[in-house]
């Protein structure tokens, strides 16, 4: 089955952790938590997502390469100007359970801007 969601004007945590459910399979009633499910989701307006608060300006992305003193920071502003589909991804993507199971449910999500 094909979810669509319109993110307009929606938060992200909100729509993050309803895609995160739907790729799991927990709205069905044939849920297994082994299998991967076989819902795809298509989440339309993606540029125009929203966070509360301060968020925009405080919201901070960080990664190490892994020598000392490598920490790299990117401001959500930043990101979200230059890739709002990453910004989404990135949230289900750490909202999903760490296993094998990851990838392949990560495959069935499209992100229309």
């Amino acid at each position: 089955m094909e979810h669509i969601i319109d993110a307009q004007g929606k938060r992200l945590g909100r729509v993050a952790s309803e895609v995160a459910s739907i790729l799991q399979g927990k709205h069905s009633v044939a849920y297994n938590p082994r299998l991967e499910g076989t819902d795809k989701v298509i989440i339309k307006n993606a540029s125009k997502i929203t966070l509360s608060g301060k968020k925009t300006s405080q919201k901070i992305y960080y990664r190490h390469a892994g020598q000392l003193g490598h920490l790299k920071e990117n401001k959500f502003r930043d990101v979200f100007a230059k890739s709002p589909a990453w910004v989404i991804r990135h949230a289900i993507e750490r909202m999903l359970p760490k296993n094998r199971l990851q990838a392949r449910r990560i495959k069935r999500l499209k992100i229309e801007l």
